[in-house]
């Protein structure tokens, strides 16, 4: 009797855990690529005092930026539901991070010419906090998938 009590509670655990676990990466999918855009410049106005000027060409490069994410994730999806989705070789992984790079670049461009130095200063600053925050999210998963 005990042990079919503890096997009820581990399945219950488990049925628990997994649930939550189909929920948690997808709190944005459902957003369109305007309201993306939308919440991005509102937390970069509140961060760096942009003025009306400065929001709306930040505006475009987020709706720019958000589009093309939509694109890529969903063109990944298709080819992940047709069964065409395999990893990319060598070549066309070095492909992807140089246009991934150039794009970052050509952004990175268009955004110091609208900022103040004082803005862009505080901009980066954000970015490397971001970029570093994902690292360890990267970090953790890696961790989680050996174990």
């Amino acid at each position: 009797m005990k042990k079919l009590v503890l096997v009820v509670m581990a399945l219950c655990a488990i049925q628990i855990t997994s649930a939550q676990g189909q929920h948690k990466g997808k709190k944005g999918m459902d957003m369109s690529a305007e309201d993306i855009a939308t919440l991005q410049t509102k937390k970069m106005t509140l961060a760096l005092d942009l003025t009306e000027a400065q929001q709306d060409d930040i505006y475009k490069i987020n709706l720019e930026n958000a589009k093309l994410r939509k694109t890529h994730m969903e063109e990944r999806k298709a080819k992940r539901e047709s069964g065409e989705a395999k990893k990319p070789s060598k070549e066309e992984r070095v492909a992807m991070m140089n246009n991934m790079l150039d794009h970052k670049i050509a952004t990175k461009q268009k955004i110091k010419s609208i900022l103040n130095d004082e803005q862009y200063a505080r901009w980066e600053k954000m970015m490397a906090k971001r970029q570093s925050k994902m690292k360890g999210k990267m970090k953790d998963k890696k961790s989680y998938k050996k174990a």
